[in-house]
């Protein structure tokens, strides 16, 4: 039998780092006004980092027995950290800010502390999901570069795949690094339109060259020269030969200057002549995930050159094609700047075809953060249905055209296949003007007992998470959307009911998941209400 005192010895060793007697190495950190210098052991340091180790065998003593070793790209909050976790094995990030965490990661990498790094790399994609996904261009560089991070570069992968909209949506695009964009374009399963992607690039590539006129008809000789020259390495990636002649040259055209005389003068003849050969290099199509629509009497939108579905919903001043199950028009959309919203009434229809009183009294409770849930006789909350999938549609623009503008509302939704019942409450209003992340304290994700699912699930939003809703800009694609999709409502071919694309997926914003599995799923139904005090 053995007695361990990792405590004693850690608190030991802690107190060591404060003892000035017997240091024989400097560590100077940070530069200029902000440099600060700390005395440590080399005992201690070449044991806990082979970094140290290697540095402390070409670093010379001076004529005090004492060896500099100068850090001047780590900061000193983030070597102080490293410093308690070298001497004493603790690290303590409760108050330290997500960015921060992600730097101490990095630098313990270099520092070759692995087993903080990798820990701090598993914390960031369990509970930092949300600031990964704002953060792309940041993180992705450093872990395309670098040969560890291997959870992180498969958090990216999956990422690219399943969401590439919103990576080059994000904020900090353009900040992308060249060598981080090229291994995105060399991807074969880039869910992305070609023409869009041609979008993308030119924008990035504009951006690198910020002196360019925002005019393209005043662009010179010399403007497209200096955007040929930056594109030089992603031109080649695009797949031109996959792009239909109207959109070529609608969108490609206005910058032919930027490519090769015989590649434009192949992309011409191609679509003048398909089969007649060409000299240029054809990149295959891309593969797009594309599954098939089961028969049905619908109005099918025309497939793009990609075979991506995206339809374009009319204005609202006219009748909107019928989706599955929707025979009727899109009601006429509540005022934005209505602080109350009148909900449009409709004769005959049940209360809900999802859930029931019980349900209304358990989410109420929820809603009030009661202990206990409310009797069936003293609910304080009604639920006003504003929209039905079944009834108004199940395209995901659809959400976000009727829900616009409602606050307090619970979505419900009714997964395929089994009794699930899951969904979210948003306290805040739904705006389809607004992108990017939202925060609240107050929203919450659940799963409700039904059939043959016994309990039901209550999840909450993780106090300051960054991410406790996500405002799309692609709303042909994506619904509401609670979390790094802890649950959201997606559909590549613009029906929730056809792909399954909608997931309730990790814990990265919420307290714990509200599905035992994470595979993607369809749905039978959903409903969004609002909840109204009576």
């Amino acid at each position: 039998m053995s007695f361990k005192f990792f405590d004693k010895l850690s608190q030991d060793f802690s107190e060591l780092l404060n003892d000035k007697k017997e240091y024989n190495v400097v560590i100077e950190i940070d530069k200029e006004e902000n440099k600060k210098s700390f005395t440590t052991h080399s005992v201690v340091l070449r044991y806990r980092s082979s970094y140290f180790d290697k540095e402390l065998e070409n670093v010379t003593t001076n004529e005090n027995h004492i060896k500099t070793i100068i850090k001047p790209n780590i900061s000193v909050q983030i070597f102080e950290i490293i410093l308690k976790y070298i001497y004493g094995g603790i690290v303590d990030i409760k108050n330290t800010d997500t960015k921060t965490i992600y730097e101490l990661m990095v630098n313990a990498n270099e520092l070759e502390l692995k087993e903080l790094s990798k820990k701090l790399e598993t914390y960031l994609i369990e509970s930092k999901a949300s600031w990964l996904r704002s953060h792309f261009s940041l993180v992705y560089h450093s872990t395309f570069d670098n040969n560890e991070f291997k959870g992180l570069k498969k958090f990216y992968n999956d990422f690219i795949i399943k969401y590439p909209n919103l990576i080059f949506e994000s904020e900090d695009f353009t900040s992308l690094q060249e060598t981080a964009l090229i291994s995105i374009l060399k991807r074969d399963d880039l869910q992305v339109e070609e023409i869009k992607i041609w979008d993308y690039v030119i924008k990035w590539g504009i951006a690198q060259n910020p002196i360019l006129p925002t005019d393209l008809k005043e662009w010179s000789k010399k403007n497209f020269k200096a955007l040929k020259k930056t594109l030089q390495q992603c031109l080649p990636l695009i797949r031109y030969f996959h792009i239909s002649g109207e959109v070529i040259w609608e969108k490609v055209k206005p910058y032919k200057k930027i490519l090769e005389e015989e590649l434009w003068d192949d992309i011409i003849q191609h679509f003048i002549s398909p089969n007649k050969p060409i000299t240029s290099l054809v990149l295959p199509a891309r593969i797009i995930s594309n599954p098939e629509l089961p028969s049905t009497n619908i109005l099918t939108p025309e497939l793009s050159s990609t075979n991506i579905l995206t339809p374009e919903l009319p204005s609202t001043d006219i009748s909107t094609p019928k989706l599955p199950s929707a025979d009727i028009s899109t009601p006429e959309l509540p005022s934005r700047t209505t602080s109350t919203l009148e909900l449009p009434s409709r004769v005959n229809e049940p209360f809900s075809t999802i859930i029931n009183k019980e349900h209304v009294a358990e989410l109420s409770s929820w809603v009030d953060q009661k202990s206990t849930i409310y009797s069936l006789t003293n609910i304080p909350y009604e639920f006003q249905l504003i929209l039905r999938g079944s009834r108004d549609g199940f395209h995901p623009k659809t959400f976000w055209n009727m829900c616009h503008g409602y606050a307090g509302t619970i979505v419900v939704a009714k997964v395929a296949g089994t009794d699930e019942i899951v969904g979210g409450y948003n306290p805040l209003a739904w705006d389809n003007s607004r992108t990017g992340n939202v925060e609240t304290n107050d929203s919450f994700i659940f799963s409700l007992k039904n059939g043959n699912i016994q309990n039901s699930i209550l999840s909450r939003v993780k106090p300051n998470s960054g991410g406790a809703l996500y405002y799309p800009i692609n709303q042909s694609m994506y619904g509401p959307w609670f979390g790094f999709s802890e649950f959201s409502m997606d559909s590549k071919v613009s029906n929730f009911t056809q792909d399954k694309m909608c997931q309730c997926n990790g814990i990265s914003c919420y307290e714990k998941p509200i599905r035992t599995t994470k595979d993607g799923f369809s749905i039978v139904d959903y409903e969004v209400f609002k909840v109204i005090k009576k």
